[in-house]
């Protein structure tokens, strides 16, 4: 069976090699000249550096079977990403946790006295929080959402986070100890050669073909038995629906000598402060010894047509509209969408291998019966 697959990110990388090894012909096309997706690293020529072009990744899950696959085609090397975030003119430690407490508040307090001390700041009238400002004052109180949430979320979101969900709010934690390492995953590290190697890695195979610099028209799927689509799910129907919305980053690149900021990613809650974060990118890669160094600012705004998409923003409108997409691809056939853009959800690398695994398998079992979705959107 001869099978398309639109992008050579993760999801297509994984489900192709998937599919290569069951005796499919795979071809994948991507309209970038690079594979990888937006997990795509390179080495900066002056420096040595590698660098998460598109960001920042670290690969972090709790799927044992997930870290197997992807150390079959990278070493991995462990990698805790610790946060940091500068407000009100101080550092503090991020996610929340103890030495932030009493850091901010100028206390000394212990476990159990700082719990309590949080539960007097919250407001405990909240009994339901529905959006992110409801869900901040109710577990933090106003003095840590304003230092910590509320000028950082306008700027990641372009909006107030009265309008946002308080879903968002429910990922970010608050730790009374001293552990800075913003996941709690069991397995965590970064690629000792990057992401681009290890996907390389992947779509090494005699039944795979990969075609860069190479947009999809409706006219390839005719010579495939199947598409799986790993773009935007808009973008499959030509929006004629209208665009879903997402947010996307400008970066802005500059180098240093020496160490910059002593840390891999400094946020800035401050509102006033027009980017969200400073990355650092060699502090990504502690094994490797470099003298200069890289880093991004990273700026949030809506994203516009030719822009690269980075978060679906998912409110009422976007929903809605979200519903008619995925009422049209049901009606489609020969086509799976897949992947960040194509289920229009926001994904860690982990999520997003599982679901391709898990859409190979189906596929094999099931070939064009498979669902129009590796999971529903919705």
């Amino acid at each position: 069976m001869k099978v398309l697959l639109v992008g050579a990110g993760l999801s297509g990388a994984v489900i192709g090699r998937e599919l290569a090894e069951a005796g499919h012909d795979c071809r994948i096309i991507d309209s970038r000249p690079h594979i990888a997706g937006n997990c795509y690293t390179d080495r900066d020529s002056d420096t040595g550096v590698m660098m998460h072009v598109y960001g920042p990744h670290i690969f972090h899950t709790d799927d044992e079977g997930v870290w197997d696959y992807v150390n079959r085609f990278a070493e991995f090397v462990p990698f805790q990403n610790r946060v940091k975030t500068t407000a009100q003119g101080r550092v503090y430690s991020l996610p929340i946790n103890l030495l932030t407490i009493n850091q901010f508040f100028g206390t000394t307090l212990r476990p159990e006295e700082a719990r309590a001390f949080i539960e007097s700041k919250a407001d405990t009238s909240i009994a339901d929080p529905q959006t992110f400002e409801e869900q901040a004052l109710r577990f933090v109180g106003p003095e840590l959402y304003q230092a910590f949430f509320k000028g950082y979320t306008e700027k990641q979101w372009g909006c107030s986070p009265t309008e946002l969900p308080a879903s968002i709010l429910k990922r970010l934690p608050v730790r009374f100890n001293y552990d800075d390492n913003y996941f709690f995953h069991r397995f965590q590290g970064m690629p000792r050669d990057g992401y681009t190697a290890m996907v390389a890695a992947i779509l090494d195979h005699p039944r795979i073909t990969v075609d860069l610099n190479t947009d999809y028209h409706p006219d390839m799927a005719a010579d495939a038995d199947h598409v799986f689509w790993s773009g935007p799910l808009d973008g499959y129907f030509d929006y004629r629906l209208g665009r879903l919305g997402y947010r996307t980053l400008d970066f802005e690149r500059f180098t240093e000598h020496g160490d910059y900021q002593g840390c891999a990613v400094m946020n800035y809650g401050d509102r006033e402060v027009p980017h969200t974060r400073i990355t650092e990118h060699k502090h990504f890669s502690p094994w490797e010894s470099h003298e200069d160094t890289v880093c991004y600012r990273e700026y949030s705004r809506e994203a516009e047509p030719g822009d690269t998409p980075y978060y679906p923003i998912r409110l009422v409108k976007e929903k809605a509209l979200l519903e008619q997409y995925v009422e049209l691809a049901h009606t489609t056939p020969g086509v799976t969408f897949v992947g960040r853009l194509g289920t229009y959800r926001y994904l860690d690398m982990d999520v997003t291998i599982r679901e391709a695994l898990d859409t190979a398998a189906a596929f094999r079992t099931g070939g064009n019966t498979v669902g129009a979705f590796a999971t529903s959107p919705l």
